[in-house]
């Protein structure tokens, strides 16, 4: 278990102190996948820096199991063996095949078996074709895949992920995620991701922490996040939503009726794929609704909230 106990870290620069997480308490249960959200500067990378022993600590304890993180205050060399981090920069090694990067740290003792391993992470990032290849060669979007697959090498307990799919494009990210995350439950690893998509995430997060002004203001299960957001930081990460009455109502929540009290004037359409989202417009505020089609611009219609 990851154990993280009244956290806090502040920066100190010239004249000022600039506190960057302050009291943050949570726990991370063997095999568990927690999501770190928030915008940006909320101090989600900072988090997954101090949890991997990068930084030490202003206030508070991080364990794992009984063992206590601590920075470079305490250790020569920063970092655990059970523990691995990705970061958003790649540490690749340039001039040697991908197939080589992976394998670097396995033993060359076991052959055979540091052949099976690193075929099996060349599946999971999808890069069997590319194994053979220089990593210089690679685009920024493969040589993450392959700092993923060299962190999973030697199966470590927890791995800390930082914005693990910002290089990769659309076409290849969906199968990655379900490949990558399969494999950490599978093989039982818990995973701490940082990012600022909730898309990353929101499908294979067992729980999702949101900070906000230095602070955890949520540590919930996605499905109890979507259903009671509470504030429109937390709205945002599930999609387009509207504040009606003070509460959170989002686009897909609203359909069109012959009468209601919400009538809005049509501004645009927006195509997307099986649906329009549609802009539209009180004598006060913005409102954004799903429809099935295209509704002419300055039109007249109501609108009213139905749970979905």
């Amino acid at each position: 278990m990851l154990k993280v106990e009244n956290l806090s870290f502040t920066y100190n620069s010239k004249n000022t102190d600039a506190t960057i997480l302050s009291n943050i308490d949570f726990t991370i249960s063997k095999g568990e996948h927690v999501s770190i959200m928030g915008e940006s500067g909320s101090g989600k990378s900072t988090l997954l820096k101090l949890i991997y022993g990068e930084y030490d600590l202003t206030e508070g304890h991080i364990f794992w199991d009984d063992t206590e993180i601590l920075g470079p205050k305490y250790n020569l060399v920063v970092g655990y063996d059970f523990m691995k981090y990705v970061a958003q920069e790649f540490d690749l090694m340039p001039f040697i095949t991908v197939e080589e990067n992976i394998g670097k740290y396995l033993s060359n003792f076991f052959p055979k078996e540091k052949k099976e391993r690193v075929a099996e992470l060349l599946e999971v990032v999808e890069l069997t074709s590319l194994a053979k290849t220089k990593v210089k060669t690679l685009s920024g979007g493969q040589k993450q895949r392959v700092a993923l697959a060299r962190a999973l090498a030697k199966q470590p307990e927890i791995i800390l992920l930082d914005e693990p799919f910002s290089h990769i494009d659309n076409f290849q990210k969906q199968s990655l995620r379900r490949s990558v995350f399969n494999y950490l439950k599978q093989n039982n690893i818990s995973c701490v991701v940082a990012t600022h998509d909730s898309e990353d995430v929101l499908a294979f997060a067992d729980k999702m922490i949101v900070l906000h002004d230095s602070k955890i203001i949520a540590n919930q299960s996605p499905q109890e996040l979507y259903k009671n957001p509470r504030i429109p930081l937390i709205a945002s990460f599930f999609g387009e939503f509207n504040l009606i009455n003070d509460q959170v109502v989002y686009a897909h929540q609203l359909q069109m009726v012959e009468k209601s009290d919400l009538k809005v004037i049509v501004n645009r359409n927006y195509f997307c794929g099986h649906y329009y989202l549609i802009s539209a417009h009180t004598e006060y505020d913005i409102i954004f609704f799903e429809n099935r089609t295209a509704l002419e611009e300055n039109s007249e219609v109501f609108l009213e909230v139905v749970q979905q």
